[in-house]
């Protein structure tokens, strides 16, 4: 019973970890667990929408537990980091996952899903690596870019940087590609060309 106990404390800190992306028309930060939640079912859909040849128990499994290593190493949001930042976001996230597996011992296919997802060496992981770039882009959207503004990302920046990182999947590139015609035609959604 202890183990269960603590295994679904961990998925109640989960929720405790705010990303930099608000809830649509609230002032409340969306968390980890809404995240991983809206990845998962959007994934979903588009593979059965479109009748992807990709194995949906992978892709639900990557989804769940991609950021999970966060509730340790905490969020970082891509915007801003320097290098010296993604060298200690991946040291920490190296850390909390070493954590997870001596918590966890009896669950390895939960540490081993994370690890797999890290390394993007199956079209699954991929898949679920470049949609996870690309729906929070889609949320700020119906908020009107209020983090766009409030963080003054321009619109060159964003395209710079969702570019490159959605390639990952060819799909969800092409998606990311009509998306990017929308934010073109609402320049109002930025502030500022500066960044």
């Amino acid at each position: 019973m202890k183990k269960l106990l603590d295994f679904i404390k961990l998925t109640n800190d989960f929720k405790k970890i705010e990303r930099a992306i608000r809830v649509s028309g609230s002032e409340r930060f969306e968390n980890d667990a809404e995240h991983s939640y809206q990845l998962a079912l959007v994934a979903w859909y588009i593979i059965t929408k479109e009748k992807l040849p990709l194995d949906i128990s992978k892709v639900l499994m990557y989804s769940l537990v991609h950021d999970l290593v966060e509730i340790y190493a905490g969020d970082m949001p891509y915007h801003g980091r320097t290098e010296e930042m993604n060298h200690q976001k991946k040291e920490n996230e190296h850390k909390a996952l070493s954590r997870l597996q001596k918590e966890f011992p009896e669950f390895p296919g939960f540490t081993n899903a994370i690890e797999q997802y890290e390394k993007r060496d199956n079209e699954e992981s991929r898949f679920v690596y470049a949609l996870d770039k690309f729906i929070p882009m889609v949320n700020i959207y119906f908020d009107n870019g209020r983090a766009w503004k409030e963080r003054k990302i321009s619109l060159t920046h964003l395209q710079n940087s969702k570019n490159r990182r959605t390639k990952e999947h060819p799909r969800v590139h092409e998606y990311w590609k009509l998306f990017e015609e929308l934010l073109v035609a609402q320049p109002d959604l930025f502030l500022t060309e500066a960044k």
